[in-house]
C-alpha cells in the first residue's frame, strides 16, 4: 500500500455481475445496445439475463451511509504482503502472476497502478494486491469467496500461459470449503485482514485475481463525502449463477441482487441511494443486457487499460454539475488536485454548445443526468443516458 499518498486512502471495489434465468416471456436482442451518441432508454429489467451484488452501508457508516455500493474497501497492508509469494509460488516465473499485459504505456497509468511497488517495499504487484483486496473485502461483506482450488491450479496456469484463463465465465464454488467453515474464516478476516492470507494456506486455495477485469479507477472529490478521500480501482467479475450471500451485520446492513436498470430505476424512484461512480458504471452496464457479452467486452477491454477520474463538483444555483475528464472545463494540474473557477462562465450550461461534454448534473440526491459527448478512451463504454430528468428544464 502506498502510505506517501497525501489526499487519499488507495481502496478497490468489485462490480459483480451473477447469471440467472429469463422468464419465457423475454424478448432479447442478441446485440449490445448501439453505442450512438448515449442517448437511448434504459432497457427493461426482463432484458437482463444476470443480477448485480449492492450492499446497502449502515446509517452508521463513516463513508456513505445508507448508500448501495459495491463490494469493497480500502486497502491493507496485508494485500501486499511478500506472504502471497507462496500462495502463488506455481505463478512466481510469470509477469504480475499470470495476469495479462495491459497495452496501456507507463505514462498515462493511474498512478495506483502505474507505482512501482518494489520501491515501496512490496514485491506484490499493485495489479494483484488491488485484486486480493477486491476479493478479500467481497468475502468480508458479502460472504462472496471467489477463489481457485489446489487441484484446479495446474490446469489454471496452462490456460493463462496460453491466454484463455479469461474466455469463459467462470462458476462460482461456494460449496467447496463447506459453509460452517466458510462462515469461521469469514469471522477471522473480519478481524483481521492478515487472516485471508492463512485462509487461502490452510484451505489451499488461491484468490481468483484471474476471474477480475479492470474496469475504471474513481477518485473521491474534495468536500463531497466527508474528510476521507479514496483512490479506488474498479474491477467487474462475471458468474454463471448467483452465490450465496450473507451480510456482515456490521457495516451492511443488507445486499440485493438485482439487473442494472433495475437499480436505476429504483433510485430515480427514491427506493435507494447510489453515488455517481455506481450509477455512472451501472448505465455503461446497460449496453449489454446479456451476460456473455458483458464478459467477453470486459476481459477483452480490459487489457487496453482505463483512465484515472478524479471529479470536479461544481455547485450552481440549485445543483451541483460533476466535471469528468475529457470535459471542455475539466482542469487538472501537476499537484492532482483538481480545480476551476466557472462561477460566471457562460459555457457551463449553454443548451447550444454540446461540444467535449462529459459530465454528471445531479439536481437532488436522487435525480442525476448525464451529459457526454466525448468519445471514451481505452475502448470503454459510453453510458446509457435515461429520460430526460428536470434538469434539462434549468440549463
Amino acid at each position: 500500500m502506498n502510505t506517501t499518498l497525501k489526499h487519499w486512502k488507495e481502496a478497490a471495489t468489485l462490480i459483480v455481475a451473477a447469471g440467472h434465468r429469463l422468464g419465457a416471456d423475454t424478448l432479447l436482442s442478441r446485440t449490445p445496445l448501439s453505442a450512438g451518441n448515449g442517448r437511448s432508454h434504459l432497457p427493461h429489467k426482463s432484458r437482463f439475463d444476470y443480477d448485480v451484488l449492492l450492499l446497502k452501508r449502515s446509517s452508521k457508516s463513516g463513508f456513505m451511509p445508507n448508500a448501495y455500493v459495491f463490494p469493497g474497501g480500502m486497502v491493507d497492508s496485508s494485500d501486499f504482503s511478500s506472504e502471497w509469494l507462496d500462495i502463488f509460488k506455481s505463478f512466481g516465473n510469470s509477469p504480475n502472476f499470470g495476469l495479462r499485459s495491459v497495452k496501456q504505456s507507463a505514462e498515462t497509468r493511474p498512478p495506483m497502478f502505474a507505482t512501482d511497488r518494489l520501491k515501496l517495499g512490496s514485491p506484490i504487484p499493485g495489479e494483484v494486491a488491488f485484486r486480493i483486496c477486491a476479493l478479500r473485502e467481497t468475502f468480508e461483506e458479502s460472504g462472496v469467496l471467489l477463489v481457485v482450488s489446489k487441484s484446479e491450479e495446474k490446469s489454471l496456469f496452462k490456460s493463462t500461459e496460453d491466454r484463455c484463463a479469461t474466455e469463459q465465465i467462470p462458476h462460482y464454488k461456494g460449496d467447496e470449503p463447506c459453509s460452517s467453515e466458510l462462515t469461521k474464516w469469514r469471522s477471522l478476516v473480519n478481524q483481521n485482514p492478515s487472516n485471508f492470507i492463512r485462509m487461502c494456506r490452510e484451505l489451499e486455495v488461491l484468490p481468483n485475481i484471474w476471474a477480475l477485469h479492470e474496469w475504471g479507477n474513481w477518485l473521491t472529490p474534495a468536500g463531497r463525502y466527508g474528510v476521507t478521500r479514496f483512490d479506488t480501482a474498479f474491477f467487474i467479475c462475471c458468474l454463471q449463477e448467483i452465490p450465496h450471500t450473507l451480510q456482515d451485520e456490521k457495516e451492511i446492513v443488507r445486499f440485493q441482487w438485482s439487473s442494472p436498470s433495475e437499480v436505476l430505476q429504483s433510485y430515480q424512484a427514491q427506493e435507494m441511494w447510489i453515488a455517481p461512480p455506481q450509477f455512472y458504471e451501472l448505465s455503461r452496464m446497460c449496453r449489454f443486457p446479456l451476460l456473455n457479452d458483458l464478459h467477453s467486452f470486459a476481459s477483452q477491454r480490459a487489457m487496453e487499460g482505463c483512465e484515472q477520474w478524479l471529479p470536479v463538483v461544481l455547485p450552481r444555483d440549485d445543483h451541483y454539475i460533476s466535471l469528468l475528464p475529457g470535459d471542455k472545463l475539466y482542469p487538472l494540474n501537476s499537484s492532482g488536485e483538481a480545480g476551476v473557477d466557472t462561477s460566471t462562465d457562460p459555457q457551463l450550461e449553454d443548451p447550444l454548445d454540446d461540444s467535449a461534454l462529459h459530465r454528471i448534473r445531479i439536481l437532488d440526491p436522487y435525480t442525476t443526468d448525464l451529459q457526454i459527448t466525448i468519445t471514451p478512451k481505452y475502448n470503454h463504454l459510453l453510458p446509457v443516458v435515461g429520460p430526460a430528468s428536470p434538469l434539462d428544464s434549468k440549463s
